[in-house]
């Protein structure tokens, strides 16, 4: 389960999306994610319980997107969905509320997605969430976004993401999150057709 990201741009490095492990690598993996999500020290120390105790689940994935030097410039992670998960646990009303509920059944949970700023816009992100979704045995995936027009949020709806809950409030969280979901595999951009147009007459 690997993949190659070309670079785009003068000076874009070739990436390697691959296996990773997060555990051994997780305060790589969240540096990353403080600057792409703009976090402070003790928020990340926080989050960095979370990780470690996410990657107890026996069916826990991660990938890492890193450069020919094996710099950590983004990474995913996920499981699937569990009902008694806390994540499960906050957005089951909302989804309730829009009878979305039944997506928290059987699906792959795509817990964190960060590629460091200086790497984005290079499909990154969109190789790391589509190659760790083509592993699974899910038939769909769900996740959670900041409740804004983001290109994140542009990018999931591009995979064919929807929306199953908006303005959704986390304990502790200062911004709503929307809940999204997609039928497995994701969506693929479709080939442009580079042939030219039919001369007149």
């Amino acid at each position: 389960m690997a993949a190659a990201v070309s670079g785009s741009g003068p000076g874009a490095p070739d990436i390697l999306v691959g296996p990773l492990d997060l555990a051994a690598r997780v305060d790589e993996a969240l540096a990353v994610q403080a600057v792409a999500f703009g976090l402070g020290r003790e928020e990340i120390e926080v989050r960095r319980h979370i990780v470690l105790r996410h990657l107890d689940h026996p069916q826990a994935r991660a990938l890492g997107a890193t450069t020919p030097s094996g710099r950590l410039v983004g990474f995913v992670y996920g499981m699937p969905n569990d009902r008694a998960q806390w994540w499960s646990t906050v957005v089951e009303p909302y989804l309730r509320a829009t009878g979305s509920e039944g997506w928290l059944d059987d699906s792959f949970v795509i817990t964190e997605l960060h590629v460091h700023p200086d790497h984005q816009q290079h499909g990154i992100g969109r190789t790391l969430i589509t190659t760790i979704t083509d592993a699974v045995d899910q038939p769909r995936s769900i996740l959670s976004a900041i409740d804004t027009e983001s290109p994140a949020r542009g990018l999931y709806r591009a995979l064919g993401y929807r929306d199953l809950a908006r303005q959704v409030h986390f304990p502790s969280a200062p911004k709503p999150y929307a809940v999204m979901g997609a039928p497995l595999p994701l969506r693929r951009p479709r080939a442009m057709d580079f042939r030219p147009p039919p001369l007149p007459g």
